[in-house]
């Protein structure tokens, strides 16, 4: 009797496993960590996604769809006005200015920015069970193998032309950061060397040298391996980031892919496909096959199954450049800044305000707009409270989570505080509407430059306050008539600047100190 009674629970235990153990697995899906994707344009302007400027003369169907599936932030900055900067901030989540760079950008012979002590996003990944890969622009530094040993060769200026070994492996690169899988180039699409790394090693060694020099579609001289052309890199990167999708879902972890684009920074080279394709110009074309990207990697999502369960980012690394010809796309109408002051390298809200949309089908709101105010180093902190990563004193320093902003959980602001850094290093403040940028001018390219100042000898204030709210084009200074919030603003940029850290937490140090003529402004 005992023996029957055991054999008919134990073919009753079995039939629940027949028949709910695909339900069950299904539900053990659904419920783990989600893949992660961080796409990141070059170059893009807030006003270039049609679904943040309704009046834009270029089409951008699959970022509108991405935004009506998903959240789109309206006030979302990049760290810095320039490229190598934000994505120091967008790894590390630490403002950029805490690094060793103070301004401008790296070379494509530059060493690594990134310290080897410091924890990357894609160890945190690591840390909690991720596969991480990196496809596209890194613009971080590694370390070649330099053959001429001159002590004199400044590698980090963009004319350096160093003798490279490019049949030896580089160090200090993407894996050693906390990527599984790499491939991609050192500098921007314009830097020399045009050589492919892939898992630290060269795909190839360069056997000539190439140049452009046509008004849009130049880049500077250098070495160029034979399977590097220019036109088709941009496809290039998007078939491997496809790739590493279809084996990472195959695999048994969720993963992390950092996917930082090349376009539609200069060269600007759309394909044949969108030659004329947006009516405006060729960086309008380009602009459309950026759009493109993002829908053949929404397909692969798809076509693998795992689109519900993975939280897309787009977003751009600083404001458009004016080698869009911001002359001739306002004869169509066009405008790449927006409503904006300002563009790419400027402390004003052109060069650092940013399209930011995310897509999470599982769990993130649909069709929704936040207004807060958030930061390209906030990704960090967000994932990091989505994988349950505790966060040491020591890492992510500037980064507040948005998770609540993308799953509605709570629609209170994430931060007190922004920091904003231009080209040539100026900053600037900003809390709710009130900005306060603590340089006279632009600090970038746009009039009135620093040198503009110097050259035509103007009366300017040393510093300029502005009401967002009521003055979104920062066309009034109100320097004069609120000089004690002013002093707020700058007292607390001056805190935020020697504690090391604007979030709680033990005060750290930042590198570079010494010399470090930016902050002389703040502190007198």
């Amino acid at each position: 009797m005992n023996n029957n009674r055991s054999t008919h629970s134990l073919l009753i235990l079995l039939m629940v496993f027949v028949y709910c153990g695909p339900l069950c697995s299904q539900k053990r899906k659904t419920n783990s960590f989600p893949n992660i994707i961080y796409i990141l344009a070059d170059d893009l302007g807030y006003g270039d996604v049609k679904c943040f400027n309704p009046e834009g003369k270029i089409a951008t169907p699959n970022l509108d769809t991405m935004a009506a599936n998903g959240v789109k932030f309206t006030d979302a900055h990049t760290s810095s006005a320039v490229c190598s900067p934000t994505r120091y901030g967008i790894l590390t989540g630490r403002y950029n200015w805490r690094s060793s760079l103070k301004s401008s950008v790296l070379s494509g012979y530059s060493k690594s920015l990134i310290e080897q002590e410091r924890t990357t996003i894609a160890e945190m990944f690591k840390r909690q069970g991720y596969s991480t890969g990196y496809v596209g622009k890194w613009h971080l530094g590694w370390d070649w193998e330099i053959l001429d040993k001159n002590p004199n060769l400044q590698h980090d200026k963009l004319s350096a032309k160093p003798k490279v070994n490019f049949s030896a492996p580089i160090v200090n690169g993407p894996s050693t950061h906390g990527f599984d899988y790499s491939f991609g180039f050192s500098g921007s699409l314009d830097m020399a060397p045009y050589v492919y790394v892939e898992n630290d090693m060269p795909t190839a060694v360069p056997t000539k040298s190439t140049v452009s020099v046509d008004e849009k579609g130049i880049w500077r001289e250098g070495p160029t391996s034979d399977d590097f052309v220019h036109a088709n890199v941009l496809q290039d990167l998007t078939d491997r980031a496809v790739q590493y999708i279809d084996r990472s879902a195959k695999g048994k972890s969720p993963f992390f892919l950092y996917f930082p684009l090349p376009a539609p920074h200069t060269p600007i080279l759309p394909t044949t496909e969108f030659l004329g394709r947006s009516n405006s110009n060729m960086y309008g074309d380009f602009v459309m096959q950026v759009d493109d990207v993002v829908g053949q990697i929404r397909a692969a999502l798809k076509k693998q199954g795992i689109w519900e369960n993975t939280l897309l980012v787009f977003t751009s690394d600083n404001g458009c450049s004016p080698k869009a010809d911001f002359e001739e796309l306002a004869q169509v109408n066009h405008d790449p800044s927006y409503t904006f002051r300002g563009a790419k390298a400027d402390i004003f809200e052109g060069g650092h305000r940013v399209p930011f949309i995310v897509e999470w089908p599982d769990r993130a709101l649909k069709n929704s707009s936040s207004e807060k105010t958030i930061c390209t180093t906030d990704f960090f902190a967000t994932c990091a409270e989505l994988i349950g990563y505790p966060i040491q004193d020591t890492e992510a320093e500037d980064s507040y989570s948005m998770l609540s902003l993308i799953t509605g959980e709570d629609n209170a602001a994430i931060r007190e505080y922004t920091v904003h850094h231009s080209i040539n290093g100026s900053f600037a403040i900003r809390k709710d509407n009130w900005k306060l940028i603590v340089c006279p001018g632009s600090g970038g390219w746009s009039y009135p430059r620093p040198k503009d100042i110097k050259q035509e000898k103007l009366d300017l204030p040393a510093m300029q306050l502005y009401n967002l709210k009521e003055d979104i084009g920062e066309t009034k200074n109100l320097i004069s008539e609120y000089p004690v919030k002013a002093a707020k603003l700058k007292a607390a940029l001056k805190r935020i600047i020697f504690d090391g850290r604007s979030t709680p937490g033990v005060n750290q140090r930042n590198e570079g100190m010494e010399g470090w003529k930016q902050i002389e402004p703040i502190i007198n």
